[in-house]
């Protein structure tokens, strides 16, 4: 009896998770069909170049149709509700489909609606955001209009998706007005709800300082209440007020509305699972990948990718109940922005964060990791066309799917404290 594999979400996570399992598992024995709401894939990390014009639109969007294999469903429709118990999906159109094994693959998505203020008749006009297409799109015109003042860049609250876009765009910015003349004009400002400019204390003391030598102002533990549009500031619980001409936001990040009208959430819609083998905590035969899943790590396309690595080993395994063979780690790393074509890299996972070295050869490199260089920042470009053309069909990368210390300085953490 041929059985049924539903993956809710064709983005990252799930376009690469149904690809690969395409090709390992038998055609007679397994039926994959994928449910997204539009047949539009949009590659999420160009959203930070659009307002800078360095890709364009069409850049960063292709059809779902074409980036799926042969032998995969596609069905075009919301969903409204899983009912984990009986084994079935909701869709909105009224259809109900039925699977054996449940893959959620929804990731997450900016809720400025979660925010008093935040909306409203300034929205997209001084109060922009960049983790949408939409609002990438329309903050391109909004940077074409500054003519000076002060423009800050905020995060809500975390998780959110890939960490260190915030500090990317700052940076981007930075460059961008010197190349226009209209820095000695701006003040720069970078608030943020955590205690530094990130959540390692390494990483955090190499970006804090980048920002304190390019003259950006770090506003700490700032918990924002409300935004007021008519005064034009950001106003926070302990009563703070951060006053913008310009406001770059992050909004909070949840993930998808229907798994909590599932019951499968916790409080910001993300599902609990095993952090490692990514199995429902609930349920045996749904499992959560990429930013769907409550993981203590990044939301970012490189740890879905090491996720999907060690899912796919495991899942024909787990299915039939069966031990699985390996575990996911939380490895992740992220290529970091800088500005004037030049870029960080970082890597870490559960248990170790962020170190001096090289990558992904230990002490060959290529690439320098928490080191400014020209290749990190030609490598953040080069990852657009491995996205398209490696990464979402499923072919193999050189690149380790779990963390190693080879290579890392770990003395470095002796510094940072």
């Amino acid at each position: 009896m041929t059985r049924r594999l539903l993956v809710l979400g064709a983005g990252t996570a799930g376009t690469m998770i149904a690809n690969r399992l395409r090709r390992v598992l038998d055609t007679d024995d397994w039926q994959i069909t994928v449910v997204d709401k539009d047949d539009v894939h949009l590659y999420q990390p160009g959203f930070l170049f659009l307002p800078f014009g360095t890709y364009r639109p069409d850049q960063v969007r292709r059809s779902r149709h074409t980036l799926l294999t042969d032998g995969i469903d596609l069905v075009l429709s919301d969903v409204e509700q899983i009912d984990a118990d009986a084994s079935t999906v909701l869709l909105a159109d009224g259809r109900v489909l039925g699977y054996d094994q449940l893959v959620i693959t929804t990731g997450t998505s900016p809720r400025p609606d979660q925010t008093p203020g935040m909306l409203g008749e300034r929205w997209q006009r001084d109060i922009f955001d960049f983790y949408t297409f939409d609002g990438a799109s329309a903050l391109q015109h909004g940077l074409r209009g500054f003519t000076g003042g002060r423009l800050v860049v905020h995060v809500t609250d975390t998780p959110i998706k890939c960490p260190v876009a915030p500090l990317e765009f700052v940076f981007l910015a930075d460059a961008w007005l010197r190349a226009r003349g209209l820095r000695a004009r701006t003040e720069l400002v970078f608030a943020t709800p955590l205690s530094g400019a990130f959540t390692q204390p390494v990483a955090a003391e190499r970006l804090g300082s980048m920002l304190t030598d390019r003259d950006i102002a770090l506003e700490t533990d700032f918990l924002v209440e409300q935004v007021d549009q008519d005064g034009r500031a950001l106003v926070s619980y302990d009563e703070r007020r951060i006053d913008y001409d310009l406001l770059v936001t992050v909004p909070l990040n949840m993930g998808a509305d229907l798994v909590t009208r599932s019951g499968l959430g916790n409080e910001l819609g993300y599902v609990s699972v095993d952090r490692h083998m990514l199995r429902s905590r609930a349920h045996e035969n749904v499992f959560a990948v990429g930013d769907a899943a409550d993981l203590p790590t990044s939301k970012a396309g490189s740890a879905a990718h090491f996720a999907v690595e060690t899912f796919v080993r495991n899942f024909p395994l787990l299915a039939d109940g069966r031990d699985p063979v390996d575990a996911f780690d939380g490895h992740a790393n992220c290529f970091i922005e800088t500005g004037d074509r030049k870029g960080l890299l970082i890597d870490f996972d559960y248990d170790t964060q962020p170190l001096p070295g090289m990558y992904p050869l230990p002490w060959v490199g290529p690439l320098r990791l928490l080191t400014e260089t020209r290749a990190n920042h030609l490598g953040k470009l080069a990852f657009r066309w491995l996205y398209w053309n490696a990464l979402l069909p499923g072919r193999p990368l050189p690149l380790p799917a779990h963390m190693s210390m080879r290579g890392k300085d770990a003395s470095a953490l002796a510094h940072a404290a």
